[in-house]
């Protein structure tokens, strides 16, 4: 985690960065290796996210402890999807992201992990199979990779990039981009008041959603609940990728 003054200088130096002058040759050419950097990193995930096979995205925060019970409950989770021939996909990191990863290989099932580079917190964490970590500079490309090559989505919780992973996920299954793939929060205690925020204010007091929209996910409070919802939805179907 950054201290206030690592995080103000940061900021700081963005803004800084955002209205220096440039001319039209400096922002070209950065435009342009920008460019090549984003295919690199799509045409390397592409290449190594293709041959894993059915797997589940489970997301939460970098910042939960090995002490926290959603720690070991992100750890029971993601063992148990193994044994229902599910491999784990986390954002690589530490806290929930670890966990996932812990239980995956405990499981003796796929393992992998999409890091992101940041200039304070994260680096990989041990649980991930060596052929299967990945490193991305940038995030949008990051969350193609979660969302393309998922048959599922456990949130546990987390901070505003769980969020961010949680409504991308939730936007493109409302658009249809993608197939009504399950999508399970972890822990009922931390998800009831943005739930209950989604039902008042987007639903009813603003009608921004559609009621039907409630039944894009699921709340389950233990390990055992949320694999029943992913393998109930997968008793319909064949396992295949999702792409």
């Amino acid at each position: 985690m950054i201290d206030k003054e690592e995080y103000a200088m940061n900021g700081e130096d963005k803004i800084k960065d955002a209205f220096k002058e440039k001319d039209w040759t400096e922002i070209r050419t950065n435009d342009s290796w920008a460019l090549f950097k984003i295919m690199g990193e799509f045409v390397e995930g592409f290449e190594k996210m293709s041959k894993i096979g059915p797997c589940v995205s489970i997301f939460g925060s970098a910042r939960t402890k090995t002490d926290n019970k959603y720690y070991a409950l992100a750890s029971e989770v993601a063992h148990k999807l193994t044994q229902q021939g599910f491999g784990i996909i986390s954002g690589g990191g530490p806290g929930i992201m670890e966990a996932a990863n812990k239980g995956a290989r405990e499981g003796g099932g796929k393992s992998v992990g999409l890091n992101i580079e940041l200039p304070f917190e994260q680096e990989p964490n041990p649980y991930i199979d060596s052929d299967k970590n990945l490193n991305f500079d940038y995030f949008f490309v990051r969350k193609v990779m979660f969302v393309k090559y998922s048959q599922g989505f456990i949130v546990l919780p987390g901070g505003f990039g769980t969020l961010d992973e949680l409504f991308e996920s939730l936007t493109l299954i409302q658009t249809f981009k993608i197939g009504k793939f399950p999508i399970v929060l972890m822990g009922s205690e931390y998800w009831s008041g943005l739930i209950d925020w989604i039902k008042k204010s987007l639903l009813e007091a603003e009608g921004n959603i559609s009621p039907q929209d409630l039944n894009l996910f699921q709340l389950a409070d233990s390990a055992d609940e949320a694999v029943k919802i992913i393998t109930d939805f997968y008793s319909k179907y064949t396992l295949k990728p999702n792409f």
